[in-house]
């Protein structure tokens, strides 16, 4: 069966004004992104990698250039639109895990839901679910300060999850945690690019990165290389 396209991307730039000077944080990107797509994006300080994830995520515009996301042209869409996209379709899990500490996971994990006023029982079923996806089931009443590193990571990916979001963006999902739990982390990815999530995640390890099915390399800008596996 044909995977469906969920990105594309053609000819995009991001240009920022530094004083008299104008900098090219990306410079002519073509890049497409494929159902199920399992892939990191490396690259030096610099090279535009968090520009490029931010553009993805809806959270920045282009310079110039198309992004077509699920079919539709992003830079047709009003603030409205973009903030419902980034809430139904992009899941986000961050290097800092930003959970609130002082509720339990399940409350952590339903905060979406609770944004876009889904019942509570709804809610609830919803967030068990995704904690179960993640091997959390027997955590639930726990609050992240009664969690290890992995599992406070594996409760943020249940969130990013919430909305059933046909993307999952991750910057430097294990940055801080260590190389045993950073590979757990990268096997639940890997089940749920299976299951039909998009996975795109920026890292700058490469052993994190030889975990994915495609490796992105940006230099000044501009795509250096991009390796299928």
């Amino acid at each position: 069966m044909e995977r469906s396209q969920v990105i594309t991307m053609h000819n995009l730039t991001r240009h920022y004004a530094m004083g008299e000077e104008i900098v090219k944080a990306l410079d002519g990107v073509d890049l497409e992104f494929l159902k199920n797509d399992y892939a990191a994006i490396m690259g030096p300080s610099g090279s535009g990698k968090s520009t490029l994830m931010n553009i993805i995520g809806c959270l920045d515009t282009p310079t110039s250039g198309t992004y077509i996301l699920n079919g539709q042209n992003v830079a047709e869409m009003d603030d409205n639109e973009l903030a419902q996209v980034r809430n139904r379709e992009i899941g986000f899990v961050f290097q800092t895990f930003n959970l609130l500490p002082r509720i339990n996971c399940l409350r952590n994990v339903e905060l979406p839901l609770i944004y876009a006023g889904i019942d509570p029982e709804e809610r609830q079923e919803r967030a068990t679910e995704a904690l179960n996806r993640v091997g959390l089931g027997d955590r639930i009443t726990h609050k992240p300060t009664e969690l290890s590193g992995g599992q406070i990571q594996r409760v943020a990916i249940a969130r990013a999850l919430i909305n059933n979001p046909s993307i999952i963006l991750a910057d430097e999902p294990t940055g801080n945690l260590d190389t045993a739990t950073s590979h757990d982390i990268m096997e639940i990815f890997s089940e749920l690019s299976k299951a039909g999530n998009t996975i795109i995640l920026i890292t700058h390890e490469e052993d994190i990165a030889l975990c994915t099915r495609r490796i992105i390399r940006l230099r000044d800008g501009r795509i250096e290389s991009d390796q299928k596996r």
